[in-house]
């Protein structure tokens, strides 16, 4: 019995490797350069075995080859990495049809709430989708909402000052998730929370454990990306159904109370309220605008759900990658301080507006320089939805309907042929004067084409925010557990420095 056993085992692992293995003659092939993967994992090896960071890998990626386009393995799928802004233009503009979607490793039947999202959604749906959102992300919109945000930062400030201290050593990161959490809480779903005066609220507990992926739910993401039907056949999903059930009735629920009360307020539950067409801040005898599609209810959370998933984690790690860079470039630090001060000067006492945010010329450089060097999404992708054929002096090649590519941002941004010294943080990269010298398509902290990130104003907004009333009262100094210099964890997706994101905040003598 043990040797039928050892046989049968041998058997399986070589079935299993030889599945695992299957795809990875696709590139030789068709004659295109391409990283040697491992079995199973692909060019992702080394996140999985914790060696390296996404951030480093994917810049790895980027700088093996000097070709326009060349493969990489997400997992166990041939990828083509696009390496030349000049093709990119061409795949996210020019012949944007031909890559209108990303790739779906959520369908609805996986998992409802993402399988709904924008970003999983495809062709005419998808287009549908944006068209409806596109209007809560305007101008006018922004300033509506920045009174929102503005009252969340100024709580916030109150949590720091409370004890008097002298100094606050702490992870910083901490106090920009409480931060974000509360601004999704109040200008997204409408409601009141103080996570600085209550750790243990709910809303704050959920959103822990949705954005930070245990072991098990990247284990359930890994066995999704290969066994879909299997963890469709067992009813498997990547979230628990309390954390689907309390989002949902969260949203449905402050809708039905605001159009049985006829509440209106400037955050994104009345935005989509709208969308839905539940025109509830109309006059009687006024017409409603046409809406792309009727949405269900399930189609409108989850676009919820996927703003509180895009907007708690990415957004707070933007501000501590910036606050790092101005706890280590203290002249950085004093220039943006100067600028608020003198803001603040000229508002003499009256409040700070979304306009008045949008004209500070050297906080836009510096988060701009912060994106640049520290980008949340190290990369993105696209499905080809129709063959598109592209040949230069080293590469002929047709990617096929169907098949993937990556789209390196951190590779791009860390490219000294597009940004000269590029691990330098340099805000004046983003001045008036050397910002129209910046090639297009090399810097894509948000993506880049129709399907970038539909937010990014508003995450801007959050954090320049933040980063007014945190600069302009408190210094930015190192705390002996700060990063210096910096090594990120290896095995994450996001970037994080290896020992977080520790800082000691001065208080500023008035």
């Amino acid at each position: 019995m043990l040797i039928e056993f050892i046989i049968l085992l041998g058997l399986a692992l070589f079935i299993f490797y030889k599945w695992s293995t299957s795809t990875f003659d696709f590139f030789e092939k068709i004659g295109i350069p391409y990283d040697k993967p491992f079995p199973l994992f692909g060019s992702q090896k080394d996140i999985v075995l914790r060696k390296s960071s996404m951030y480093d890998n994917v810049n790895r990626l980027y700088k093996q080859f000097n070709t326009s386009i060349a493969g990489v393995f997400d997992q166990r799928n041939p990828t083509f990495i696009i390496r030349d802004p000049e093709v990119l233009k061409q795949i996210t503009i020019k012949d944007f049809d031909h890559f209108v979607n990303h790739r779906q490793v959520f369908s609805v039947e996986d998992d409802e709430l993402f399988g709904n999202a924008l970003s999983n959604l495809h062709n005419e749906k998808w287009k549908a989708m944006r068209s409806t959102l596109s209007p809560v992300f305007t101008g006018s919109k922004m300033r509506q909402m920045f009174v929102l945000i503005n009252e969340v930062a100024h709580e916030s400030m109150k949590y720091l000052k409370k004890d008097g201290k002298a100094e606050i050593d702490f992870n910083i990161k901490d106090y920009f998730t409480h931060f974000t959490n509360d601004v999704i809480a109040s200008a997204v779903f409408g409601l009141q929370i103080n996570s600085f005066k209550d750790e243990d609220n709910e809303f704050y507990a959920m959103g822990k454990k949705v954005t930070k992926f245990s072991f098990w739910q990247n284990m359930k993401f890994l066995l999704f990306t290969n066994f879909k039907y299997i963890m469709r056949a067992f009813k498997m999903s990547l979230f628990s159904q309390k954390y689907t059930t309390y989002f949902t009735r969260l949203v449905l629920d402050t809708m039905k109370y605001r159009q049985e009360h006829k509440i209106v307020r400037p955050d994104m539950i009345n935005m989509m309220m709208e969308a839905k067409g539940l025109y509830i801040d109309k006059e009687p005898n006024e017409k409603p605008s046409a809406l792309a599609r009727e949405w269900s209810d399930n189609e409108i959370v989850a676009q919820f759900f996927v703003f509180f998933f895009a907007g708690f984690e990415p957004t707070a790690v933007l501000m501590s990658f910036a606050s790092h860079e101005l706890m280590v470039n203290p002249d950085v630090q004093e220039r943006l301080r100067q600028e608020i001060q003198d803001v603040k000067e000229n508002l003499n006492g009256k409040p700070l507006t979304y306009e008045v945010l949008q004209s500070m010329k050297y906080m836009d450089m510096v988060v701009s320089e912060t994106l640049r060097r520290w980008p949340p999404a190290v990369v993105t992708d696209r499905q080809c939805n129709k063959d598109f054929h592209y040949k230069d002096d080293e590469i002929d090649v047709t990617i096929k309907v169907g098949q993937h590519l990556w789209i390196p941002i951190v590779g791009y941004h860390l490219d000294e042929r597009y940004f000269s010294d590029p691990l330098k943080f340099d805000p004046e990269r983003f001045s008036d004067e050397n910002k129209g010298s910046i090639l297009p398509f090399t810097y894509l902290p948000f993506g880049v084409g129709p399907r970038n990130c539909i937010a990014n104003r508003f995450a801007l907004m959050e954090a320049k925010a933040m980063l007014f009333y945190l600069v302009g009262e408190f210094e930015i100094r190192p705390s002996p557990n700060s990063t210096i210099p910096m090594v990120l964890e290896k095995g994450i997706v996001n970037p994080a420095p290896k020992n977080g994101f520790w800082s000691k905040l001065v208080p500023l003598k008035s």
